[in-house]
């Protein structure tokens, strides 16, 4: 009975509120239905690594030494989510890679932001990158900044894209009238070839490594998977991707962040700045969003719903959802999905290249 009375004497409360905040991440994912997959292991890890003596600790750094601090979990990932992306909406409607482009500007205002409060560069940039409202890249870039608060980067950047319906929403109608919101868009979708399909993830891949070197590792495994997609010729491989691979991955990725989410590291007032600079990240990305359309449509004769450009951010197929449900609430009549889907997983593309140029453009520490 002595270790038992020894190890109860040795909880202190910083693991007790770690064991609220794995509990929690638990509860968002079984009862809100919110990145199960991956908030469900997350918060498992996260109690694990801080029961007495460490608990898990020692097994779970193998884990995360494997797949986060070689950075071969969040390229396999990649692979899968490629697998799952159709380009047909954008490649149907190309200039809403503009919305894409224009959505990533919460990255570079957090960075600013995060500079301004004290974080070194490298840090800063790995803060801002939640912005990306993409998971796998977020954590591509932590890691390669070698950041302490990769723990706090990966919570937030999952967290935050599970709250998109609750996030985006104020920000689209804090900068649109009704009037912008009520505007109509015809689809015409073109009748797009399988050669343009198989050619375009091709493409950007060479495109993106001539304009953001770094960023080819990201843009390559995304646009992979893509390809396996389309060629037609691989569809258990690509279905295999979609579903197998992509859901192992991100269990397998939620339980190798826990050795960076025990209460010494975790617990600290820089993790709460960084939770609310991935808030205003994701806010400064729909609003971003939402004026450049309001400026492009100066310049356009068929004009664009603004709220399509909110979709722009990568959560992807999240935001297009909220924008199209936003449109129908105020016409029941305004369908707003594909518009608002080719905006998203132009998103995805300009996300991956945002991150290839934080790298690119800020050096290592």
């Amino acid at each position: 009975m002595d270790w038992l009375l020894q190890n109860i004497t040795s909880i202190t409360w910083q693991m007790a509120v770690m064991w609220v905040i794995g509990g929690a991440l638990i509860y968002c994912a079984i009862k809100k239905d919110m990145e199960p997959t991956l908030l469900l292991p997350m918060g498992l890890g996260a109690i694990l690594v801080n029961l007495p003596e460490w608990g898990a600790l020692k097994e779970l750094q193998i884990l995360y030494d494997a797949g986060i601090a070689t950075e071969l979990f969040p390229l396999l990932l990649f692979i899968g989510i490629g697998a799952m992306i159709d380009f047909g909406p954008l490649l149907s409607n190309p200039k809403m890679l503009l919305c894409g482009a224009a959505a990533q500007f919460g990255i570079f205002f957090t960075l600013s932001l995060a500079r301004l409060l004290g974080f070194s560069l490298q840090d800063a940039a790995s803060i801002a990158i939640i912005g990306a409202a993409d998971g796998p890249t977020s954590i591509f870039v932590a890691q390669y900044f070698n950041t302490q608060y990769i723990g706090a980067i990966i919570v937030a950047a999952y967290s935050y894209m599970a709250l998109v319906p609750i996030v985006q929403p104020p920000c689209i109608r804090l900068v649109t009238t009704k009037k912008d919101r009520l505007m109509k868009m015809e689809y015409n979708p073109a009748n797009i070839s399988r050669t343009t399909r198989i050619l375009f993830p091709i493409f950007v891949t060479f495109i993106a490594g001539i304009a953001a070197p770094k960023s080819v590792a990201l843009v390559g495994f995304l646009m992979f998977g893509n390809l396996l997609r389309e060629c037609l010729v691989l569809d258990s491989l690509s279905e295999t991707a979609q579903k197998v691979l992509a859901n192992l991955i991100s269990l397998l990725l939620g339980l190798s962040v826990a050795p960076v989410m025990t209460a010494d590291k975790f617990l600290t007032l820089n993790t709460i700045m960084i939770l609310a600079l991935g808030l205003v990240a994701f806010c400064f990305d729909t609003i971003g969003g939402v004026l450049f359309v309001k400026v492009l449509n100066i310049f356009l004769k068929k004009k664009i719903n603004p709220m399509v450009g909110a979709a722009g951010i990568s959560a992807f197929p999240m935001s297009s959802r909220v924008v199209h449900k936003m449109g129908l609430k105020e016409d029941p009549q305004n369908f707003l999905l594909m518009h608002a889907a080719g905006a998203n997983v132009a998103g995805q593309i300009a996300s991956v290249i945002a991150g290839g140029m934080i790298i690119s453009l800020i050096p290592l520490g």
